[in-house]
């Protein structure tokens, strides 16, 4: 099982204006939102926010518009888009949540909620940030 830093995700009240500033002030790259194609979320499941994405050639910004509501709407206890987290991708979810259950770290299972090609898990770490692990679902 390996793990590598994917991205890093920001919340926001205006996206559009923080991805402005990251890619006009910091001279970011905008990635196209076609590259991530989304779930289309229902009245109880998936996440219909504003999401830019930037990055600077390797790590991603993912920029999302805040929702409390979230994890609710999901049937989840983690809200991944009340105040960020940061993102790490891996080969082997399986093994990996093998390892949180055996350490006795509870998470969220989003399956592919808020993307068609990944499954997400978002979990705490000691300090209450948010963590998500993700694998590419392949067809």
């Amino acid at each position: 099982m390996k793990l590598e830093f994917h991205h890093i995700n920001f919340v926001a009240d205006d996206v559009d204006r923080l991805h402005d500033f990251y890619t006009q002030v910091l001279g970011l790259d905008d990635i196209p939102q076609s590259n991530f194609p989304r779930t289309e979320a229902s009245g109880s499941a998936g996440y219909s926010g504003n999401i830019r994405f930037a990055t600077e050639g390797s790590m991603q910004m993912h920029l999302a518009e805040r929702n409390l509501d979230t994890a609710f709407h999901n049937g989840q206890v983690i809200n991944p888009v009340s105040r960020g987290h940061i993102a790490f991708r891996t080969d082997d979810l399986d093994a990996f949540l093998a390892t949180l259950d055996a350490r006795g770290i509870p998470y969220s299972d989003y399956g592919t909620a808020f993307a068609k090609e990944w499954r997400q898990v978002f979990f705490h770490d000691p300090e209450g940030n948010v963590i998500e692990v993700h694998q590419e679902v392949k067809d």
